[in-house]
């Protein structure tokens, strides 16, 4: 079963940029559609955007519009998610999660999920 690792996390100020890596341990992610999530304290996990097999993009949250792009690195064979801007409530533990292709908000078409990287944004 493929492995998903999420690397990048970190502590930063308001305003500041993070970029979250995604990789499957001994496989590309090309072929899958991949999909980023977000935990905070004492909330429900939530879909933030997501990618398909095919590149389409979608993104779940409005208040992440325009602040936070998805991507593939092809040469890297990984998933990222540039964070732009970040704020006090961006505060979270970020997972990824791959599907055979689709995107959703919800947990349904993703077959693995990564253990989380903790993302604080504070002054």
């Amino acid at each position: 079963q493929v492995r998903l690792v999420e690397s990048g996390g970190g502590l930063v100020q308001p305003g500041q940029s993070l970029t979250l890596s995604c990789a499957a341990s001994g496989y590309t992610l090309d072929p899958y559609g991949v999909g980023w999530f977000r935990q905070a304290p004492g909330k429900q996990r939530e879909g933030i955007t997501c990618i398909t097999s095919d590149d389409g993009k979608i993104n779940f949250i409005d208040s992440v519009e325009g602040r936070f792009t998805i991507s593939r690195d092809y040469t890297k064979r990984k998933v990222m998610l540039q964070m732009n801007n970040l704020k006090p409530e961006d505060t979270a533990v970020y997972y990824c999660a791959a599907s055979r292709g689709r995107c959703s908000a919800g947990d349904e078409p993703f077959i693995t999920w990564g253990q989380g990287t903790q993302v604080t944004v504070s002054s």
